[in-house]
């Protein structure tokens, strides 16, 4: 179950990186029709006015999303199947559910990308969805791994409320960035519609949420260390910290460096990977106790169980 479900979490994560490089590249009208790849064909084919390259990107980035529904579609029978202490679990059901009908509202809104010729604001609805799909995902994956009593706090309360808050700001700095792209060159080409935004103050915006996120990051992380936080709850936010510093530093070399799409996509890559780690690192603050199989459940009856201190 736990290998399914980071697969689940991988491939939810890799179309987005895969769909960013369709973006980058301006191959987002590279298969100008949905869901065939033009009026003419269901498969990649030529196009007056667009590289063929631009049509192969784009085509195989639909493909991808048969793949993505495959593995969404092994998570839930997963799910169904796993019964741990002899029962099925329905909050795992329901987490995995969520992941085959996120990629089929994926496939709608991205037809609907095509259709409007890259509206940015259904551009950033697409990619907003995406991020919410690999946070079930992770949801699943954290806890398929648990057991079903009611959480336990590891770390203080203010803690707690900081690492919550750090997801929130990660999903609104994402927001943000989807802002910055559809203003800016990247876009697509120069007939695609933009957001009629200044791209300075947008971009001002956006760094302004990251030296945000950067204080909240550092004074969670000294926090935790000054109270001695279990060490996994340590582990995930020195990466985090890690990661958004060099989240930073990226920003800032792509912003003087004239916006070179290879450099973009990696900053897009790593937004990714810090939104999966500040979703790990909130619910490491807590603990839910282990999943009992039906042998640890009679193991654990035939011994006494040791008397746990109150720290």
């Amino acid at each position: 179950m736990r290998r399914t479900a980071l697969a689940g979490v991988l491939a939810n994560a890799g179309i987005i990186m895969t769909g960013a490089a369709v973006r980058l590249s301006k191959s987002g009208l590279g298969c100008p029709d949905w869901p065939e790849c033009t009026r003419s064909s269901l498969v990649a084919a030529a196009t007056r006015g667009d590289p063929m390259f631009h049509t192969w990107i784009e085509f195989g980035n639909r493909t991808l999303t048969g793949v993505l529904l495959v593995v969404a579609v092994v998570v839930i029978v997963t799910a169904w199947r796993f019964r741990p202490d002899g029962r099925r679990r329905p909050d795992l059901v329901w987490l995995a559910a969520g992941q085959p009908i996120g990629v089929l509202a994926q496939a709608v809104l991205g037809g609907i990308v095509v259709l409007t010729k890259l509206n940015p604001a259904w551009v950033s609805v697409h990619f907003m969805v995406s991020i919410a799909v690999v946070a079930v995902a992770v949801v699943l994956y954290v806890r398929c791994t648990e057991g079903t009593r009611p959480a336990r706090s590891l770390v203080r309360v203010d803690q707690r409320l900081l690492a919550r808050g750090l997801v929130a700001l990660v999903a609104l700095m994402l927001a943000a960035g989807t802002v910055v792209t559809g203003t800016g060159p990247l876009a697509g080409s120069g007939d695609v519609a933009r957001y009629h935004l200044p791209l300075e103050g947008v971009t001002q915006l956006h760094a302004d949420i990251g030296w945000m996120l950067g204080m909240l990051v550092t004074v969670l992380l000294v926090s935790l260390k000054l109270t001695g936080a279990p060490r996994p709850v340590t582990r995930l936010s020195w990466l985090i910290f890690s990661l958004v510093f060099a989240q930073g530093a990226i920003g800032y070399a792509q912003y003087f460096s004239g916006l070179p799409a290879g450099l973009v996509w990696v900053h897009v890559a790593d937004s990714v990977v810090i939104w999966i780690v500040a979703l790990r690192l909130m619910f490491a603050t807590r603990d839910r106790g282990r999943v009992t199989g039906a042998a640890g459940a009679a193991a654990g009856q035939s011994r006494p169980v040791a008397a746990t201190p109150a720290g």
